[in-house]
């Protein structure tokens, strides 16, 4: 493949997120004031910080499922990357739109547990994918105790 079609391959990828980070922000309507109405960690950070980071995130998950495709198409890999997804976009609205803090808690664990899996896979077929999805695992892993302190606290 020519290489400038290669890097329109990278779209899909880019729009999957953006419509899993689309759907998790309808689905945070508000949630600035409910943030701010919790009993909170005394390690939360402050609420504009999630949007920025998120942003980063977003961007470097569909890098990485991008290399990942491209090194290996459509396989177990391809489907962890999208259940991964799928939970992350499933946490905002369990959180913020349906104030079930303890099912939230459930499942990001799992969506952790999905992360570091996806790393672990990730890491023989495409260290820079694995790479990129070490950062997303490291702040799944903060908001899961922020969300365990938040379950303490309320």
């Amino acid at each position: 493949m020519p290489p400038a079609r290669t890097w329109v391959t990278l779209v899909p990828f880019l729009l999957a997120v953006a419509v899993a980070a689309g759907v998790g922000g309808l689905a945070a309507a508000g949630s600035q004031a409910t943030y701010r109405a919790l009993e909170l960690p005394p390690y939360a950070p402050p609420s504009w910080l999630f949007g920025p980071v998120w942003t980063v995130l977003y961007v470097m998950i569909g890098i990485a499922g991008w290399l990942l495709w491209r090194a290996g198409g459509w396989d177990r890999v391809m489907w962890l990357w999208t259940a991964q997804l799928v939970l992350n976009l499933l946490w905002t609205p369990l959180f913020f739109a349906a104030d079930l803090y303890v099912f939230a808690l459930v499942e990001i664990v799992v969506l952790a547990a999905s992360i570091a899996l996806l790393v672990a896979w990730s890491w023989h077929r495409s260290r820079v994918a694995a790479w990129l999805l070490v950062p997303y695992l490291a702040w799944v892993c903060f908001a899961t105790a922020l969300n365990a302190g938040i379950v303490v606290l309320n």
